[in-house]
């Protein structure tokens, strides 16, 4: 069996309908022959022809049925149906949220199509006429009362913006197991309003801990940084580098020619994959809270916390310092 077409019907249809009308077919032949339920095929016809002296017009009646459409599709729920516009307008004055009420209202009114509508609807009535008095009220019973909406943010792509970058995935299995040293977790603090940054890498043996001054946040700059930093370090402690997706390490090719370290990067939003990393950005916050402008700290600062932090007993390695750890892996005779 042939299964019936649904939807609106499409003007080669009510052509076929004028043609057949005309030779005095049937509304039931007319509904075999364009494949539609025979009530589509009345309900179509005696819109139109309700005497003899009637006559179907397949054009216009498409133009009709277009236009009819697009108005009812113009006119908002809020709008037409009463009884559910009262409903928003109680909900609004109770301080509910658009997401409530239209949360409430498929708990109070599961089967009734007219008592349902989505919060987006109801923020696009709230907010057609902006400047209209009734919806410079409807906005004051608002949570935050802004007078205009802001378009919604396009959603972050999910492809890198970062090339040739190398996923945490593919980094091997002994570097987790903290063995071996010269394996380090990198990342930016921001400073105050944005405006300002410092580099962070920590190595994930030790705990030892680089603080880098920055003059921008930019690409080019931390990988001069960052370079100039690690190649002051013994090439023992120059394996390998874990990273999050910031934009700013767009050059971590740069990096890795400029040091010999392979660079890995996180997942996306798994801040744990770099642990240690951010515990250490925790201390850092200790001596330079968030809102403090990085760009007003002296060298000597950075300097001053990252001695207070490499000298610091640790008790995660047996209570020893990060600095020490370092002496003693530099002196141990199996990196020669």
């Amino acid at each position: 069996m042939v299964r019936k077409k649904t939807g609106r019907l499409t003007l080669k249809e009510r052509i076929q309908i004028e043609t057949l009308l005309t030779e005095k077919k049937n509304k039931s032949y007319i509904a075999i022959t364009i494949n539609r339920a025979r009530s589509t095929v009345t309900r179509e016809v005696n819109k139109w022809v309700q005497t003899d002296r009637d006559k179907y017009s397949a054009e216009l009646a498409h133009w009709c049925a277009k236009d009819d459409y697009l108005n009812k599709r113009n006119i908002d729920k809020i709008s037409k149906y009463p009884r559910l516009r009262i409903y928003v307008y109680r909900g609004l004055l109770s301080q509910w949220t658009p997401e409530q009420i239209a949360g409430r209202l498929k708990e109070e009114f599961p089967n009734d199509p007219i008592m349902s509508i989505s919060h987006e609807s109801i923020y696009r009535y709230i907010y057609a006429k902006p400047q209209a008095s009734l919806n410079k009220k409807l906005i004051k019973l608002l949570v935050r009362k802004k007078t205009r909406r802001r378009p919604s943010k396009k959603r972050r792509r999910t492809g890198s913006k970062i090339l040739n970058q190398v996923s945490i995935d593919l980094r091997p299995e002994h570097i987790n197991l903290r063995n071996e040293i010269g394996h380090w977790e990198g990342d930016l603090m921001i400073g105050k309003d944005q405006k300002s940054a410092i580099g962070t890498i920590v190595e994930r043996k030790s705990r030892y801990t680089l603080i880098i001054k920055l003059k921008a946040r930019n690409s080019k700059e931390i990988a001069k940084m960052f370079s100039k930093e690690l190649n002051k370090l013994d090439p023992i402690f120059k394996k390998s580098m874990t990273y999050d997706n910031g934009i700013e390490m767009a050059r971590h090719e740069t990096i890795t020619k400029k040091t010999g370290m392979k660079i890995y990067f996180a997942h996306p939003y798994s801040s744990w994959e770099r642990g240690t990393n951010e515990n250490t950005n925790g201390l850092i916050r200790r001596y330079l809270p968030k809102g403090t402008d990085f760009n007003k700290i002296d060298l000597n600062t950075f300097i001053e916390i990252q001695e207070k932090l490499n000298n610091r007993p640790r008790k995660i390695i047996g209570f020893k310092t990060p600095n020490e750890v370092m002496i003693k892996e530099q002196s141990c005779p199996k990196h020669f």
